[in-house]
């Protein structure tokens, strides 16, 4: 028998999915916002005019974007960071989770190196000795030195772990039983019943390499060798005078607004996280171990 939604449980889904709806639409305004005032024309974006839709039309900031090569040098910097870094970071974390998913007993080394880690992870050396220690690496200008810092995220690494504990120990025994070695299970037998988590933590790992502005502002001593977001960041921070332009830049500027041109460079600096998210989503629900073990 289907029991009735009394008028308290009818309230509260009301208000549920309001309160959802209007988180949602602030998540996204700023989003929506950014593009509105990229194609808003200059009069219009430095008087702050542009709220939630677009006042006059104007694609001269796409334009302007689409004939920078330093712009699109940085997208590609960030593009092989966020690639190789997500793939490096991911085989890191997976190997470190599958031994520390064991017990003390099957691993003996285990405590020691999870007091380790949550060591660094609480207290950090600084910036300087840290910056020192890339030097003596030679990591200066050098792509695996944005690769490499933060490429173990421990808080990342507890969670692949938990998950690795929960997967089921037969699994293991009866892959042992025909003869699979611990290589062959972690990469047959864990890393396929994982998928939920591995897809998770490619998400939140590609977005941190993506987004992140400060290493390569400090590793990097020429612009050519910024990645996209250090390379916004300084363009939005360092505006150039019009003492030092030349008259092909002072027309455009005439015609261009600064707050059009960097609100289309964010804008499209969002776009590959947004198109990844979609394919990686559907992982934050849906599991793999159903049906793995049989009762």
């Amino acid at each position: 028998m289907v029991r009735k939604k009394t008028l308290g449980s009818r309230l509260f889904t009301i208000f549920l999915y309001t309160f959802l709806g209007l988180l949602a639409v602030t998540c996204l305004y700023p989003i929506w916002y950014a593009f509105c005032l990229s194609i808003s024309d200059k009069t219009a974006a430095n008087s702050g005019l542009v709220t939630i839709m677009p006042v006059g039309f104007s694609t001269i900031a796409y334009r302007e974007i689409m004939g920078d090569a330093k712009f699109f040098h940085s997208f590609w910097v960030s593009v092989q960071r966020t690639v190789l870094g997500t793939a490096f970071s991911m085989l890191v974390m997976i190997m470190m989770g599958y031994p520390l998913a064991k017990t003390k007993k099957e691993f003996k080394a285990r405590n020691i190196i999870m007091w380790l880690l949550m060591f660094c992870m609480v207290f950090n050396a600084g910036t300087i000795p840290w910056y020192m220690t890339m030097v003596s690496y030679r990591l200066i200008d050098k792509i695996w030195g944005l690769i490499l810092c933060g490429s173990l995220p421990v808080f990342n690494l507890i969670i692949i772990m938990n998950f690795f504990r929960g997967i089921p120990s037969d699994l293991e025994e009866a892959a042992r039983v025909d003869g699979a070695g611990p290589w062959r299970i972690l990469f047959q037998i864990v890393v396929p019943c994982s998928v939920p988590v591995i897809a998770t933590m490619v998400l939140f790992t590609s977005v941190g390499y993506w987004n992140e502005f400060f290493q390569g502002l400090v590793l990097s001593t020429s612009d050519k060798h910024y990645p996209l977001q250090t390379y916004i960041q300084q363009m939005v921070v360092n505006t150039q005078s019009a003492a030092n332009m030349s008259p092909d830049e002072l027309k455009l500027m005439s015609q261009l607004s600064n707050k059009s041109l960097d609100a289309a460079k964010v804008f499209i600096a969002m776009v590959p996280m947004l198109v990844i998210y979609p394919f990686i989503q559907k992982y934050f629900v849906t599991g793999m171990m159903v049906g793995a073990v049989k009762g």
